[in-house]
């Protein structure tokens, strides 16, 4: 099973993220700010980080950027999920896998998470 680190401060996005992969047979951790984010992927093996860019604490790019960095997790999949979509915010987050504006339909997360991780 595929598991998936979601980083989203918003509970109710968070629950229906985690809801809809979980139905489509992805472990989903979730964690509500950047630091946490951090520390989990250094601590457990995930096969792809879901990461909103308002976090608490480091935001988003700044874990995006801290990832990118680091040659053990320099080719995880990130995907950013974010209301901040100016052209600045798009080339902040141009090294990630991939980049979905809020708001947005938790079904159609799928396809993109399962053409990410080859399922």
């Amino acid at each position: 099973m595929k598991r998936i680190l979601l980083a989203e401060d918003d509970l109710q996005i968070a629950r229906l993220v985690k809801f809809k992969l979980e139905r489509e047979g992805f472990a989903v951790e979730c964690v509500e700010d950047g630091e946490t984010a951090l520390q989990r992927v250094r601590q457990e093996p995930f096969d792809l980080v879901l990461l909103d860019v308002m976090i608490p604490g480091r935001d988003g790019f700044t874990v995006l950027s801290e990832l990118r960095a680091d040659p053990k997790y320099c080719d995880l999949p990130i995907v950013m999920l974010t209301a901040r979509a100016t052209e600045r915010d798009l080339r902040a987050g141009a090294s990630a896998t991939d980049y979905i504006v809020k708001p947005f339909d938790p079904a159609y997360l799928v396809e993109p998470v399962r053409a990410i991780l080859g399922e």
